[in-house]
Protein backbone atom coordinates (compact mmCIF):
# COMPACT_ATOMS: atom_id res chain seq x y z
CA UNK A 1 0.00 0.00 0.00
CA UNK A 2 2.79 2.39 0.90
CA UNK A 3 4.79 1.95 -2.29
CA UNK A 4 1.62 2.15 -4.37
CA UNK A 5 0.63 5.44 -2.76
CA UNK A 6 4.08 6.90 -3.38
CA UNK A 7 4.03 5.76 -7.02
CA UNK A 8 0.58 7.31 -7.51
CA UNK A 9 1.73 10.57 -5.97
CA UNK A 10 4.81 10.62 -8.19
CA UNK A 11 2.72 9.87 -11.28
CA UNK A 12 0.20 12.57 -10.42
CA UNK A 13 2.96 15.10 -9.79
CA UNK A 14 4.63 14.20 -13.12
CA UNK A 15 1.46 14.93 -15.14
CA UNK A 16 -0.03 18.18 -13.80
CA UNK A 17 -3.41 19.32 -15.06
CA UNK A 18 -2.06 22.82 -15.65
CA UNK A 19 1.03 24.31 -17.30
CA UNK A 20 1.49 27.03 -14.68
CA UNK A 21 5.01 27.86 -13.57
CA UNK A 22 6.26 27.78 -9.98
CA UNK A 23 5.48 31.45 -9.39
CA UNK A 24 1.85 31.06 -10.43
CA UNK A 25 1.54 27.82 -8.47
CA UNK A 26 2.95 29.52 -5.38
CA UNK A 27 0.38 32.29 -5.71
CA UNK A 28 -2.35 29.69 -6.30
CA UNK A 29 -1.42 27.78 -3.13
CA UNK A 30 -1.40 30.95 -1.03
CA UNK A 31 -4.70 32.06 -2.58
CA UNK A 32 -6.33 28.66 -2.02
CA UNK A 33 -5.24 28.54 1.62
CA UNK A 34 -6.27 32.19 2.07
CA UNK A 35 -9.75 31.37 0.78
CA UNK A 36 -10.03 28.47 3.25
CA UNK A 37 -8.78 30.60 6.15
CA UNK A 38 -11.08 33.51 5.28
CA UNK A 39 -14.16 31.32 4.93
CA UNK A 40 -13.51 29.55 8.25
CA UNK A 41 -12.47 32.57 10.32
CA UNK A 42 -14.35 35.51 8.81
CA UNK A 43 -17.51 33.92 7.49
CA UNK A 44 -17.63 31.02 10.01
CA UNK A 45 -18.25 28.54 7.20
CA UNK A 46 -18.00 24.82 7.98
CA UNK A 47 -14.53 23.45 7.25
CA UNK A 48 -15.98 20.96 4.73
CA UNK A 49 -17.43 23.73 2.59
CA UNK A 50 -14.35 25.91 3.05
CA UNK A 51 -12.02 23.13 1.89
CA UNK A 52 -14.24 22.35 -1.08
CA UNK A 53 -14.37 25.97 -2.24
CA UNK A 54 -10.66 26.44 -1.48
CA UNK A 55 -9.78 23.44 -3.65
CA UNK A 56 -11.71 24.85 -6.61
CA UNK A 57 -10.14 28.28 -6.03
CA UNK A 58 -6.70 26.67 -6.01
CA UNK A 59 -7.38 25.00 -9.35
CA UNK A 60 -8.72 28.25 -10.84
CA UNK A 61 -5.73 30.33 -9.69
CA UNK A 62 -3.39 27.65 -11.05
CA UNK A 63 -5.08 27.88 -14.46
CA UNK A 64 -6.48 24.34 -14.39
CA UNK A 65 -9.66 23.56 -16.37
CA UNK A 66 -12.62 23.52 -13.99
CA UNK A 67 -13.70 20.02 -14.95
CA UNK A 68 -10.23 18.64 -14.19
CA UNK A 69 -10.07 20.50 -10.89
CA UNK A 70 -13.44 19.01 -9.92
CA UNK A 71 -12.27 15.54 -10.97
CA UNK A 72 -9.10 15.89 -8.87
CA UNK A 73 -11.05 17.02 -5.82
CA UNK A 74 -13.61 14.22 -6.20
CA UNK A 75 -10.91 11.57 -6.64
CA UNK A 76 -9.06 12.78 -3.55
CA UNK A 77 -12.22 12.92 -1.48
CA UNK A 78 -13.23 9.41 -2.52
CA UNK A 79 -9.84 7.80 -1.94
CA UNK A 80 -9.40 9.48 1.44
CA UNK A 81 -12.80 8.45 2.77
CA UNK A 82 -12.21 4.94 1.41
CA UNK A 83 -8.84 4.80 3.10
CA UNK A 84 -9.61 6.22 6.52
CA UNK A 85 -13.39 6.69 6.77
CA UNK A 86 -14.11 3.19 8.04
CA UNK A 87 -11.23 3.45 10.53
CA UNK A 88 -12.63 6.69 11.95
CA UNK A 89 -16.06 5.08 12.23
CA UNK A 90 -14.70 2.01 14.03
CA UNK A 91 -12.71 4.22 16.39
CA UNK A 92 -15.86 6.18 17.19
CA UNK A 93 -17.80 2.99 17.95
CA UNK A 94 -15.05 1.71 20.27
CA UNK A 95 -14.88 5.07 22.02
CA UNK A 96 -18.65 5.20 22.54
CA UNK A 97 -18.67 1.68 23.98
CA UNK A 98 -15.83 2.67 26.31
CA UNK A 99 -17.69 5.75 27.51
CA UNK A 100 -21.25 4.40 27.84
CA UNK A 101 -20.31 1.11 29.48
CA UNK A 102 -18.44 2.84 32.29
CA UNK A 103 -15.16 1.34 31.10
CA UNK A 104 -13.53 4.78 30.99
CA UNK A 105 -14.71 5.46 34.54
CA UNK A 106 -13.32 2.09 35.62
CA UNK A 107 -9.86 2.99 34.27
CA UNK A 108 -10.02 6.38 35.97
CA UNK A 109 -11.17 5.11 39.36
CA UNK A 110 -8.70 2.21 39.45
CA UNK A 111 -5.68 4.38 38.69
CA UNK A 112 -6.77 7.19 41.03
CA UNK A 113 -7.30 4.71 43.87
CA UNK A 114 -3.61 3.81 43.62
CA UNK A 115 -2.26 7.32 43.20
CA UNK A 116 -2.04 10.30 45.47
CA UNK A 117 0.03 13.30 46.41
CA UNK A 118 2.81 14.04 43.96
CA UNK A 119 1.85 11.05 41.82
CA UNK A 120 -1.57 12.49 40.98
CA UNK A 121 -0.48 14.61 37.94
CA UNK A 122 1.30 11.54 36.56
CA UNK A 123 -1.81 9.44 37.15
CA UNK A 124 -3.90 12.01 35.26
CA UNK A 125 -1.61 12.00 32.24
CA UNK A 126 -1.67 8.19 32.21
CA UNK A 127 -5.46 8.12 32.40
CA UNK A 128 -5.83 10.67 29.60
CA UNK A 129 -3.33 8.88 27.37
CA UNK A 130 -5.03 5.49 27.72
CA UNK A 131 -8.57 6.83 27.36
CA UNK A 132 -7.48 9.17 24.57
CA UNK A 133 -6.35 6.33 22.30
CA UNK A 134 -9.78 5.47 20.86
CA UNK A 135 -11.57 8.76 21.61
CA UNK A 136 -11.83 12.04 19.75
CA UNK A 137 -10.40 14.97 21.68
CA UNK A 138 -13.77 16.58 22.41
CA UNK A 139 -15.23 13.29 23.70
CA UNK A 140 -12.18 12.74 25.90
CA UNK A 141 -12.57 16.23 27.34
CA UNK A 142 -16.21 15.61 28.24
CA UNK A 143 -15.30 12.29 29.88
CA UNK A 144 -12.33 13.56 31.87
CA UNK A 145 -13.58 16.97 33.02
CA UNK A 146 -15.72 15.53 35.84
CA UNK A 147 -12.75 13.50 37.05
CA UNK A 148 -10.36 16.47 36.92
CA UNK A 149 -12.79 18.72 38.82
CA UNK A 150 -13.59 16.10 41.46
CA UNK A 151 -9.95 15.17 42.05
CA UNK A 152 -8.95 18.83 42.33
CA UNK A 153 -11.79 19.52 44.80
CA UNK A 154 -11.45 16.42 47.00
CA UNK A 155 -7.66 16.33 47.03
CA UNK A 156 -7.30 20.11 47.42
CA UNK A 157 -5.11 20.28 44.32
CA UNK A 158 -4.64 23.25 42.04
CA UNK A 159 -6.99 22.78 39.09
CA UNK A 160 -4.15 23.39 36.63
CA UNK A 161 -1.89 20.88 38.39
CA UNK A 162 -4.43 18.17 37.60
CA UNK A 163 -6.05 19.55 34.46
CA UNK A 164 -2.96 20.31 32.35
CA UNK A 165 -1.62 16.70 32.47
CA UNK A 166 -5.05 15.40 31.43
CA UNK A 167 -5.29 17.89 28.55
CA UNK A 168 -1.73 17.11 27.46
CA UNK A 169 -2.43 13.38 27.33
CA UNK A 170 -5.53 13.88 25.20
CA UNK A 171 -3.90 16.43 22.89
CA UNK A 172 -0.78 14.36 22.20
CA UNK A 173 -2.89 11.32 21.35
CA UNK A 174 -5.05 13.46 19.06
CA UNK A 175 -2.13 14.94 17.13
CA UNK A 176 0.39 12.11 16.93
CA UNK A 177 -1.18 8.70 17.41
CA UNK A 178 -3.46 6.83 14.98
CA UNK A 179 -6.36 5.92 14.79
CA UNK A 180 -7.15 9.62 15.30
CA UNK A 181 -8.33 11.29 12.06
CA UNK A 182 -5.40 13.71 11.63
CA UNK A 183 -2.59 11.13 11.81
CA UNK A 184 -4.61 8.65 9.72
CA UNK A 185 -5.13 11.14 6.92
CA UNK A 186 -1.48 12.21 7.00
CA UNK A 187 -0.38 8.57 6.82
CA UNK A 188 -2.66 8.03 3.84
CA UNK A 189 -1.54 11.21 2.05
CA UNK A 190 2.17 10.70 2.63
CA UNK A 191 2.07 6.97 2.03
CA UNK A 192 3.65 6.11 5.38
CA UNK A 193 3.51 2.75 7.15
CA UNK A 194 0.87 2.89 9.88
CA UNK A 195 2.59 0.44 12.23
CA UNK A 196 5.95 2.22 12.02
CA UNK A 197 4.25 5.60 12.47
CA UNK A 198 2.43 4.28 15.52
CA UNK A 199 5.64 2.91 17.06
CA UNK A 200 7.62 6.10 16.41
CA UNK A 201 4.64 8.18 17.49
CA UNK A 202 4.71 6.50 20.90
CA UNK A 203 8.47 7.22 21.19
CA UNK A 204 7.80 10.90 20.47
CA UNK A 205 4.61 11.09 22.54
CA UNK A 206 6.01 9.77 25.84
CA UNK A 207 8.68 12.44 26.53
CA UNK A 208 6.48 15.12 24.94
CA UNK A 209 3.51 14.43 27.20
CA UNK A 210 5.76 14.29 30.28
CA UNK A 211 7.21 17.73 29.56
CA UNK A 212 3.92 19.37 28.51
CA UNK A 213 1.87 17.61 31.20
CA UNK A 214 3.20 16.95 34.73
CA UNK A 215 6.29 19.16 34.37
CA UNK A 216 4.64 22.20 32.79
CA UNK A 217 1.64 21.92 35.12
CA UNK A 218 3.86 23.08 38.00
CA UNK A 219 4.32 26.45 36.33
CA UNK A 220 0.77 26.62 35.00
CA UNK A 221 -0.55 26.15 38.54
CA UNK A 222 1.52 29.16 39.69
CA UNK A 223 0.43 31.36 36.79
CA UNK A 224 -3.27 30.50 37.08
CA UNK A 225 -4.39 29.48 40.57
CA UNK A 226 -8.13 28.79 40.34
CA UNK A 227 -10.60 26.43 41.99
CA UNK A 228 -12.78 23.89 40.24
CA UNK A 229 -16.13 25.47 39.26
CA UNK A 230 -19.08 23.62 40.82
CA UNK A 231 -21.40 24.33 37.89
CA UNK A 232 -19.27 22.28 35.49
CA UNK A 233 -19.38 18.94 37.34
CA UNK A 234 -21.75 16.73 35.26
CA UNK A 235 -22.97 13.23 35.93
CA UNK A 236 -20.64 10.36 35.06
CA UNK A 237 -21.81 7.59 32.72
CA UNK A 238 -21.31 4.76 35.22
CA UNK A 239 -23.53 6.37 37.88
CA UNK A 240 -26.56 5.05 35.99
CA UNK A 241 -25.21 1.50 35.68
CA UNK A 242 -25.59 -1.45 38.04
CA UNK A 243 -22.18 -2.79 37.05
CA UNK A 244 -19.31 -1.93 34.76
CA UNK A 245 -16.42 -3.74 32.99
CA UNK A 246 -13.32 -4.83 34.87
CA UNK A 247 -10.16 -2.74 34.70
CA UNK A 248 -8.10 -5.46 33.03
CA UNK A 249 -10.68 -6.25 30.35
CA UNK A 250 -11.18 -2.55 29.58
CA UNK A 251 -7.48 -1.77 29.20
CA UNK A 252 -6.93 -4.91 27.12
CA UNK A 253 -9.76 -3.91 24.77
CA UNK A 254 -8.47 -0.35 24.34
CA UNK A 255 -4.92 -1.50 23.68
CA UNK A 256 -5.84 -4.44 21.41
CA UNK A 257 -5.70 -2.55 18.08
CA UNK A 258 -2.48 -0.81 19.09
CA UNK A 259 -0.83 -4.12 19.98
CA UNK A 260 -1.98 -5.80 16.75
CA UNK A 261 -0.65 -2.94 14.59
CA UNK A 262 2.65 -2.84 16.48
CA UNK A 263 3.07 -6.62 16.11
CA UNK A 264 2.56 -6.27 12.36
CA UNK A 265 5.21 -3.54 12.17
CA UNK A 266 7.66 -5.54 14.30
CA UNK A 267 7.27 -8.71 12.23
CA UNK A 268 7.78 -6.71 9.02
CA UNK A 269 11.07 -5.38 10.39
CA UNK A 270 12.35 -8.68 11.80
CA UNK A 271 11.15 -11.13 9.14
CA UNK A 272 11.07 -8.84 6.09
CA UNK A 273 9.68 -11.54 3.78
CA UNK A 274 6.22 -10.98 2.24
CA UNK A 275 5.95 -14.70 1.49
CA UNK A 276 6.66 -15.76 5.06
CA UNK A 277 3.59 -17.39 6.66
CA UNK A 278 3.96 -15.49 9.96
CA UNK A 279 4.27 -12.16 8.20
CA UNK A 280 1.26 -12.88 6.00
CA UNK A 281 -0.83 -13.63 9.11
CA UNK A 282 0.33 -10.51 10.97
CA UNK A 283 -0.23 -8.42 7.82
CA UNK A 284 -3.90 -9.40 8.02
CA UNK A 285 -4.55 -9.16 11.77
CA UNK A 286 -2.42 -6.02 12.06
CA UNK A 287 -4.13 -4.18 9.21
CA UNK A 288 -5.84 -1.11 10.73
CA UNK A 289 -9.28 -2.19 9.53
CA UNK A 290 -9.00 -5.68 11.03
CA UNK A 291 -7.31 -4.47 14.23
CA UNK A 292 -10.01 -1.89 14.96
CA UNK A 293 -12.82 -4.20 13.88
CA UNK A 294 -11.48 -6.88 16.23
CA UNK A 295 -11.37 -4.35 19.09
CA UNK A 296 -14.99 -3.30 18.43
CA UNK A 297 -16.21 -6.91 18.32
CA UNK A 298 -14.29 -7.77 21.49
CA UNK A 299 -15.54 -4.54 23.09
CA UNK A 300 -19.17 -5.53 22.51
CA UNK A 301 -18.60 -8.38 24.97
CA UNK A 302 -15.89 -7.02 27.31
CA UNK A 303 -17.49 -3.58 27.59
CA UNK A 304 -21.13 -3.70 26.48
CA UNK A 305 -22.12 -7.12 27.79
CA UNK A 306 -20.01 -6.66 30.92
CA UNK A 307 -22.03 -3.52 31.71
CA UNK A 308 -25.25 -5.46 31.35
CA UNK A 309 -26.22 -3.97 27.99
CA UNK A 310 -28.88 -5.80 26.01
CA UNK A 311 -28.49 -6.37 22.27
CA UNK A 312 -30.81 -3.43 21.68
CA UNK A 313 -28.73 -1.16 23.94
CA UNK A 314 -25.49 -2.17 22.20
CA UNK A 315 -27.07 -1.56 18.80
CA UNK A 316 -28.27 1.86 19.99
CA UNK A 317 -24.80 2.73 21.31
CA UNK A 318 -23.20 1.83 17.99
CA UNK A 319 -25.79 3.86 16.09
CA UNK A 320 -25.34 6.92 18.31
CA UNK A 321 -21.56 6.75 17.93
CA UNK A 322 -21.71 7.24 14.17
CA UNK A 323 -23.87 10.38 13.95
CA UNK A 324 -21.36 12.81 15.57
CA UNK A 325 -18.53 11.82 13.21
CA UNK A 326 -20.37 12.83 10.01
CA UNK A 327 -18.80 16.27 10.14
CA UNK A 328 -15.35 14.82 10.80
CA UNK A 329 -15.64 12.45 7.84
CA UNK A 330 -16.71 15.28 5.53
CA UNK A 331 -13.81 17.48 6.67
CA UNK A 332 -11.34 14.63 6.27
CA UNK A 333 -12.73 13.79 2.82
CA UNK A 334 -12.65 17.41 1.63
CA UNK A 335 -9.11 17.67 2.99
CA UNK A 336 -8.19 14.68 0.86
CA UNK A 337 -9.73 16.42 -2.13
CA UNK A 338 -7.68 19.55 -1.41
CA UNK A 339 -4.55 17.41 -1.12
CA UNK A 340 -5.19 15.73 -4.46
CA UNK A 341 -5.85 19.07 -6.16
CA UNK A 342 -2.52 20.34 -4.81
CA UNK A 343 -0.76 17.33 -6.28
CA UNK A 344 -2.55 17.37 -9.62
CA UNK A 345 -1.86 21.03 -10.40
CA UNK A 346 1.87 20.39 -9.90
CA UNK A 347 2.46 21.83 -6.44
CA UNK A 348 4.43 18.72 -5.52
CA UNK A 349 7.24 19.53 -7.90
CA UNK A 350 7.17 23.15 -6.77
CA UNK A 351 7.63 22.04 -3.15
CA UNK A 352 10.47 19.75 -4.21
CA UNK A 353 12.19 22.62 -5.99
CA UNK A 354 11.55 24.95 -3.07
CA UNK A 355 12.97 22.55 -0.48
CA UNK A 356 16.12 21.99 -2.54
CA UNK A 357 16.81 25.65 -3.28
CA UNK A 358 16.23 26.77 0.31
CA UNK A 359 17.83 23.70 1.90
CA UNK A 360 14.98 23.32 4.39
CA UNK A 361 14.77 19.77 5.81
CA UNK A 362 11.52 18.12 4.77
CA UNK A 363 10.56 17.36 8.37
CA UNK A 364 10.99 20.97 9.45
CA UNK A 365 9.18 22.20 6.32
CA UNK A 366 6.19 19.97 7.07
CA UNK A 367 6.08 21.25 10.65
CA UNK A 368 6.29 24.92 9.60
CA UNK A 369 3.51 24.56 7.03
CA UNK A 370 1.26 22.84 9.58
CA UNK A 371 2.03 25.56 12.15
CA UNK A 372 1.07 28.32 9.70
CA UNK A 373 -2.23 26.67 8.76
CA UNK A 374 -3.02 25.84 12.39
CA UNK A 375 -2.50 29.46 13.45
CA UNK A 376 -4.65 30.68 10.58
CA UNK A 377 -7.57 28.22 10.74
CA UNK A 378 -7.50 27.02 14.34
CA UNK A 379 -8.15 23.45 13.22
CA UNK A 380 -5.55 20.79 13.91
CA UNK A 381 -7.26 18.43 11.47
CA UNK A 382 -7.33 20.98 8.63
CA UNK A 383 -3.69 21.86 9.33
CA UNK A 384 -2.65 18.20 9.22
CA UNK A 385 -4.58 17.43 6.04
CA UNK A 386 -3.38 20.51 4.14
CA UNK A 387 0.25 20.28 5.24
CA UNK A 388 0.40 16.54 4.49
CA UNK A 389 -0.89 17.20 0.99
CA UNK A 390 1.74 19.87 0.39
CA UNK A 391 4.74 17.83 1.57
CA UNK A 392 3.55 14.39 0.39
CA UNK A 393 5.80 14.42 -2.74
CA UNK A 394 8.85 14.84 -0.50
CA UNK A 395 8.23 11.36 0.90
CA UNK A 396 8.75 9.65 -2.48
CA UNK A 397 12.47 9.14 -1.87
CA UNK A 398 12.26 8.70 1.90
CA UNK A 399 12.82 5.54 3.89
CA UNK A 400 9.89 3.98 5.74
CA UNK A 401 10.97 5.48 9.05
CA UNK A 402 11.51 8.99 7.68
CA UNK A 403 8.12 8.96 5.94
CA UNK A 404 6.60 8.08 9.32
CA UNK A 405 8.57 10.92 10.95
CA UNK A 406 7.22 13.32 8.32
CA UNK A 407 3.69 12.37 9.42
CA UNK A 408 4.65 13.06 13.04
CA UNK A 409 6.28 16.39 12.13
CA UNK A 410 3.07 17.51 10.44
CA UNK A 411 1.02 16.26 13.40
CA UNK A 412 3.21 18.16 15.86
CA UNK A 413 2.89 21.35 13.83
CA UNK A 414 -0.90 21.04 13.78
CA UNK A 415 -1.03 21.45 17.58
CA UNK A 416 0.90 24.74 17.76
CA UNK A 417 -0.58 27.56 19.91
CA UNK A 418 -4.31 27.00 20.02
CA UNK A 419 -6.02 30.38 20.35
CA UNK A 420 -9.39 32.08 19.87
CA UNK A 421 -10.13 30.59 16.43
CA UNK A 422 -9.94 27.03 17.81
CA UNK A 423 -13.07 25.39 19.21
CA UNK A 424 -10.89 23.46 21.66
CA UNK A 425 -9.72 26.76 23.18
CA UNK A 426 -13.25 27.75 24.11
CA UNK A 427 -14.12 24.23 25.28
CA UNK A 428 -11.24 24.26 27.78
CA UNK A 429 -11.96 27.86 28.82
CA UNK A 430 -15.61 27.18 29.67
CA UNK A 431 -15.11 23.82 31.37
CA UNK A 432 -12.34 25.16 33.62
CA UNK A 433 -14.02 28.52 34.21
CA UNK A 434 -11.03 30.56 33.04
CA UNK A 435 -10.73 33.95 31.37
CA UNK A 436 -9.29 34.28 27.86
CA UNK A 437 -5.95 35.43 29.28
CA UNK A 438 -5.77 32.52 31.71
CA UNK A 439 -6.59 30.05 28.93
CA UNK A 440 -3.78 31.46 26.80
CA UNK A 441 -1.28 31.19 29.68
CA UNK A 442 -2.17 27.56 30.33
CA UNK A 443 -3.85 25.72 27.44
CA UNK A 444 -2.28 27.71 24.57
CA UNK A 445 1.21 27.52 26.05
CA UNK A 446 0.79 23.79 26.72
CA UNK A 447 -0.19 23.19 23.08
CA UNK A 448 2.88 25.13 21.93
CA UNK A 449 5.14 23.07 24.21
CA UNK A 450 3.68 19.87 22.74
CA UNK A 451 4.27 21.12 19.19
CA UNK A 452 7.86 22.27 19.79
CA UNK A 453 8.83 19.18 21.81
CA UNK A 454 7.24 17.01 19.14
CA UNK A 455 9.33 18.41 16.29
CA UNK A 456 12.49 18.39 18.42
CA UNK A 457 12.10 14.69 19.21
CA UNK A 458 11.17 13.93 15.59
CA UNK A 459 14.35 15.65 14.38
CA UNK A 460 16.42 13.78 16.97
CA UNK A 461 14.97 10.46 15.85
CA UNK A 462 15.72 11.36 12.23
CA UNK A 463 19.42 11.60 13.11
CA UNK A 464 19.59 8.04 14.47
CA UNK A 465 17.11 6.16 12.24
Amino acid sequence: MTSLNVEMLAADAAEPITSAGNAQLGIAVLAGIAVIVLLITKFKLHAFLALTIGSLALGAFAGAPLDKAIASFSAGLGSTVAGVGVLIALGAVLGKLLADSGGADQIVDTILARAGGRAMPWAMVLIASVIGLPLFFEVGIVLLIPVVLLVARRGNYSLMRIGIPALAGLSVMHGLIPPHPGPLVAIDAIGANLGVTLALGILVAVPTVIIAGPLFSRYAARWVDIEAPDRMIPQRASEELDRRPSFGATVATVLLPVVLMLVKALVEIVVDDPENHLQRVTDVIGAPLIALLAAVLVGIFTLGRAAGFTQERISSTVEKSLAPIAGVLLIVGAGGGFKQTLIDVGVGQMILDFSKSWSIPALLLGWLIAVAIRLATGSATVATISAAGLVAPLAADMSTTHAALLVLAVGAGSLFFSHVNDAGFWLVKEYFGMSVGQTVKTWSVMETIISVCGIVFVLLLSLVL
